[in-house]
């Protein structure tokens, strides 16, 4: 599948520390393999192979360790975020130069059952910047932050969610390259700030995905997720 996949993988995870002072997400060990891998592995096992890592807080480690992604099948590039915290928006703004016209995000903790192809054929088939992957989740999963209006995202907000918010960002966004002229150049910018505003707009369609998503940001999110991998693998 010709797309390319944006990884958010500069984090400091300070909900896992002391656990997170020294390994990043993407390195903590799940089933013995690193939890990148798995999001690799997923990947690829879909024709994507073109795919950016964002990263930031120790990310010379996970660069150490995956290097080209040849091993997997996969062809990574590096966008670095430096000494300057520049938040998720801020990472993609800082990514520019290596950007499709059009691209896959998903955030470095989130494990995902889905069907990228079918994803980006729904956002072809209508003229939006912004596509976003939402979970009935009626705060089963963490909090749920999104109202949905037909087929469009109606509202979003992580810090002060209403009562009509009944679904959850799932963890894949399909962007147009120009979402990056909403965000500011060389400053801290958080990717919600950015998806409120699509909403607000109007401009961002909300695919469905009827199974749950898995993530490594939190110390039962963790648990839960290498149970999950101990299942399919048949182990303890």
């Amino acid at each position: 599948m010709n797309v390319q996949v944006v990884i958010l993988a500069g984090g400091l995870a300070t909900r896992l520390r002391p656990l997170s002072l020294k390994t990043p997400k993407s390195l903590l060990m799940i089933c013995g393999r690193p939890f990148l891998a798995y999001q690799l592995e997923f990947l690829a096992a879909q024709g994507i192979k073109n795919i950016v890592l964002c990263t930031g807080y120790l990310g010379e480690r996970i660069e150490a360790y995956f290097r080209d992604g040849a091993s997997l099948g996969v062809r990574l590039q590096y966008s670095r975020e430096g000494s300057v915290l520049l938040g998720t928006a801020g990472a993609l703004k800082n990514a520019g130069p290596l950007l499709a016209d059009e691209f896959f995000v998903m955030y470095g903790d989130s494990y995902l059952s889905i069907d990228f192809a079918a994803v980006y054929r729904y956002f072809k088939s209508f003229d939006k910047t912004a596509l976003m992957t939402v979970y009935r989740n009626c705060g089963r999963y963490g909090q749920s932050n999104v109202a949905l209006a037909g087929n469009l995202v109606a509202g979003y907000s992580k810090n002060e969610p209403a009562k009509s918010m009944i679904y959850i960002d799932y963890g894949a966004l399909l962007f147009r390259k120009s979402v990056l002229d909403l965000i500011p150049a060389g400053e801290f910018h958080p990717l919600e700030k950015v998806l409120a505003k699509l909403a607000e707009r109007k401009e961002m369609l909300a695919y469905e995905v009827p199974e749950r998503f898995y993530e490594v940001g939190s110390w039962r999110g963790l648990a839960e997720f290498r149970r999950f991998m101990a299942g399919k693998k048949g182990l303890k």
